[in-house]
């Protein structure tokens, strides 16, 4: 299994960026997959998840109204877009999938995770 990340970059406060997440090496269909982001020296956090079978979305509190995740299932490929970003945002933004809808928002329930793509945001 295999997920890829990309889309990360430097962006000015009040930017956008758009991540997303390439899977392959297997089917993800009756689990979610998400996005987690670790600042240095903070814990892994999660931002934001959803479901293949159903398309249920999960956000955590500093990515509601903010953030948007989504899905190309054809693609197999989850995107994360990222509006009105903040300083607090810099972070490595993970990718992890294998897990079911209940524990989203649980770093260690995860099943496989992407190498991490860098988010800056300037102020």
């Amino acid at each position: 299994v295999q997920l890829v990340e990309s889309g990360g970059g430097l962006v000015q406060t009040g930017g956008s960026l758009r991540l997303s997440c390439a899977a392959s090496g297997r089917t993800f269909s009756s689990y979610a997959m998400g996005w987690f982001r670790q600042a240095p020296g903070k814990e892994r956090e999660f931002v934001a998840a959803i479901s293949w079978s159903d398309g249920s979305t999960f956000y955590g509190d500093s990515a509601k109204g903010r953030f948007t995740i989504s899905r190309d299932n054809a693609q197999s490929t989850v995107y994360l877009q990222m509006n009105s970003l903040k300083p607090e945002d810099t972070a490595v933004y993970y990718c992890a999938a294998g897990v079911s809808n209940e524990y989203v928002d649980r770093v260690y329930e995860y099943e496989y995770w992407g190498q991490g793509t860098q988010v800056t945001v300037s102020s």
